[in-house]
């Protein structure tokens, strides 16, 4: 009889846990698919749940998109040679006389007046030529403007004027290159490529680096790439111009039955669906369900309502892209999906999964009862 009552006894105890199993749930990476699809508009969710098609991945391809505007693109390339505020000049003359030079000692024929500096008004100073207007002049310009002033003191003296760029004439170049710094614009050095190259190079991968400009309060912004493929986006620089080379700072979540779960930064301009899967190791096989890798997204309105052929739409709208893998267009559409800035990738687990999971209590729990029961009924 008392083994009866103790088998009455497993039992009960065993339905009290699987009751309270149950009700509690069991551990998982996050919602179903059905779930996610019981949440969308149709059915007084706030999200569009969206089958990704042809169609779709088309209205939904945008990166961005940086370049150069007017203001940069249409200047030309400074004269190697054209005097600046800032810069040093070596000036030196040569008189034909030895007796009595004018700027010199007795019997001294040439006189250097080196680093001679052009003033914030890009005046220069020389003696007994006066104070001369420099900038904007190139230094053979400024060689006849001394001639011409000092001929009248001294018979058919022979000047030479040499520039060396100083402060007026710089830019600044900083963030991800071998060498930050402020670098004067030379001959070598009149263009973006020619002074990114003249600080060092970048230090981080072309694919993910982002090349800015600034001048005179505006911005210009391009794909290190880019530039290396086009060579219409190698400006020309000013005085002032600051330059920053940047890592790409967007991102994407990848979440659920992956290889991983992390954020991911971009490496690349664009990144598909099937690489952003690559990226995080793919999809568990033990737990992933190949038909349910959702998208989750804020699409703004424009392409809201071409997604969903549309024109009703305001404001930003949650979406929540679905994938199927196993289709047998499903892993070409995930190569032309594109992910954006933001983006959470989620994978669903597959519907075995919480069966296993379920069964794995249900022999641990039956496990537990049979132990308590033995221990119940003693010898």
């Amino acid at each position: 009889m008392p083994s009866r009552k103790f088998r009455g006894a497993r039992k009960l105890v065993l339905l009290a846990v699987v009751a309270a199993t149950a009700s509690c749930g069991l551990p998982r990476t996050g919602p179903t698919k059905s779930e996610i699809f019981a949440g969308s508009v149709e059915k007084q969710g706030d999200a569009f749940i969206v089958t990704v098609n042809d169609r779709v991945t088309r209205a939904t391809s945008v990166v961005p998109s940086y370049g150069f505007g007017p203001g940069f693109e249409k200047q030309a390339v400074l004269a190697s040679d054209l005097i600046a505020p800032g810069d040093l000049l070596s000036i030196t003359v040569f008189e034909n006389v030895k007796d009595d030079p004018l700027l010199g000692n007795t019997g001294q024929r040439v006189t250097p007046l080196t680093d001679v500096q052009v003033d914030g008004e890009g005046f220069i100073f020389v003696p007994y030529a006066g104070r001369l207007k420099a900038a904007g002049m190139t230094p053979e310009g400024l060689r006849d403007l001394i001639t011409s002033k000092l001929d009248q003191q001294t018979p058919d003296p022979q000047i030479s004027v040499t520039r060396a760029a100083g402060d007026g004439s710089t830019v600044s170049v900083s963030g991800s290159v071998a060498g930050q710094g402020v670098f004067p614009i030379e001959r070598p050095t009149r263009t973006l490529m020619a002074m990114l190259a003249k600080a060092g190079g970048v230090t981080i991968e072309p694919q993910a680096a982002l090349v800015t400009v600034t001048r005179n309060g505006k911005t210009g912004k391009v794909w290190l790439q880019d530039l290396y493929d086009n060579p219409r986006l190698d400006i020309a620089l000013r005085p002032g111009d600051r330059i920053v080379v940047e890592r790409d700072r967007r991102s994407f979540v990848a979440l659920g039955a992956t290889g991983s779960q992390s954020r991911i930064p971009f490496d690349t301009q664009t990144v598909s669906a099937i690489e952003a899967l690559a990226q995080v190791g793919g999809l568990n096989t033990a737990l992933a369900d190949p038909t349910g890798i959702f998208v989750f997204r804020n699409e703004p309105q424009e392409i809201a309502n071409a997604v969903l052929g549309r024109n009703d739409l305001r404001g930003t709208q949650r979406f929540a892209y679905v994938l199927n893998l196993t289709e047998p267009n499903g892993v070409f559409l995930a190569r032309d999906f594109v992910i954006r800035d933001g983006d959470t990738i989620y994978v669903t687990e597959a519907p075995f999964v919480q069966w296993t999971k379920t069964l794995a209590a249900f022999n641990g729990t039956a496990t537990a009862v049979d132990s308590t029961a033995n221990l119940a009924g003693g010898p």
